[in-house]
């Protein structure tokens, strides 16, 4: 019953109260981002979702698009604007995801959608990580979130999957909440954004 219809049904009232609620802090921030980001305060991208269909996540823009002088992005670090510092570490770069639950791409809990070019990479038990909607937080956001490495939120990722229910989805909203205002696991240490999916993977080959 939860699986099937709750589930659904608490996503989108939560996620439409949310942004009723939130709708100050939404304004506040559009207007910031768009100041320091000349003119672009989201960002999108495909992502992954449920059985592996691509959708288009929606996200506050927390980096400008500064090149170099050969046209190449600078690192992560120096394209981090004062405000997309602020809005990073407190996650509220994550809340126009809200607006992907209401179209039924994503779940307030579940498996953080991860990009298209990692699909290749995941082995078979990892692949079922897309059994169920992505979400906004996740089993492995709240056990140490960027600061495990990939293999060990994975393997959270695959026990959500088979395990997940009511009282589960309940204590990751909860501690997620203890998360943010903690601001824990934001980043790997001494990085400003975590290693990708398949530097980690090429690394293990090397090792």
């Amino acid at each position: 019953m939860y699986k099937n219809y709750i589930k659904k049904i608490l996503d989108f009232t939560i996620a439409l109260l949310g942004i009723i609620v939130l709708s100050p802090i939404f304004v506040i921030l559009i207007i910031g981002l768009f100041l320091a980001n000349k003119g672009m305060p989201f960002f999108f991208q495909v992502r992954v979702g449920i059985n592996e269909k691509t959708f288009r996540i929606i996200k506050f823009k927390t980096m400008t698009d500064v090149t170099n002088k050969k046209g190449d992005l600078l690192p992560d670090s120096e394209r981090l604007t004062k405000i997309g510092t602020f809005v990073r570490k407190t996650s509220l770069d994550e809340l126009p995801q809200l607006f992907n639950i209401l179209k039924g791409d994503m779940s307030l809990v579940g498996p953080r959608p991860l990009l298209t070019e990692y699909l290749p990479f995941y082995n078979t038990e990892q692949r079922k990580r897309h059994q169920v909607k992505p979400g906004i937080t996740g089993m492995a956001q709240v056990n140490g979130r960027n600061a495990i490495d990939w293999n060990k939120k994975l393997e959270y990722d695959v026990f959500y999957v088979k395990n997940y229910s009511f009282l589960i989805d309940l204590n990751i909203f909860l501690r997620t909440v203890i998360k943010v205002f903690k601001s824990e696991g934001i980043s790997a240490n001494g990085h400003a954004t975590i290693q990708t999916f398949i530097e980690y993977v090429n690394n293990k080959k090397n090792d």
